[in-house]
């Protein structure tokens, strides 16, 4: 990675942690006091959707700091060992996690529709967040191909110090 790599992306990573930090801190509350204009049949959507977003960020919030801990390994040339597979493992499990709590806040905002007459959730938005689940999905099976490449990569790499090791033996 060259030299302006690793502190633009940690610029962006920094960025993007603040930015969640601001929506924990700030758009959370505002969507709780917002769900409390619902109507009181709809008011048993306050608490899940608030905790499903809430937790959404803190999925993302892992993910960036795995990412960090990467970007820091590749600045030290130590990306291709071991380690470096706990921070992928993690960054899957946060990805499948944050799909999974999209489908939950699509199952429950899908759910308002048979509390009450009519849409309460227009079923477009119901089928865009579907779309949204699939896709992060797709975003897990990626960085699970990634992995699969770093094990490649990691066992090149172990091969390679043992073939250095006995070069050096016969030199």
């Amino acid at each position: 990675m060259g030299k302006l790599m690793v502190p633009a992306l940690r610029a962006v990573l920094a960025v993007l942690l603040a930015g969640s930090v601001f929506v924990q801190t700030v758009l959370v509350p505002l969507l709780a006091v917002d769900l409390e204009q619902l109507a009181p049949s709809l008011s048993y959507l306050r608490v899940p959707v608030v905790v499903l977003v809430l937790l959404g960020v803190v999925a993302v919030q892992v993910v960036l700091v795995c990412v960090w801990r990467l970007v820091s390994m590749v600045r030290r040339g130590t990306v291709f060992s071991h380690g470096a597979f706990r921070y992928v493992h993690v960054v899957i499990g946060a990805i499948v996690v944050a799909a999974l709590l999209l489908f939950a806040l699509t199952a429950v905002l899908a759910s308002a529709n048979h509390h009450v007459p009519g849409d309460a959730v227009a079923p477009g938005m119901i089928l865009l967040l579907c779309g949204g689940v699939v896709a992060v999905l797709g975003v897990a099976l990626i960085v699970l191909v990634l992995r699969m490449l770093l094990a490649q990569a990691v066992a090149r790499e172990a091969e390679a110090g043992r073939m250095r090791a006995e070069l050096a033996g016969v030199i």
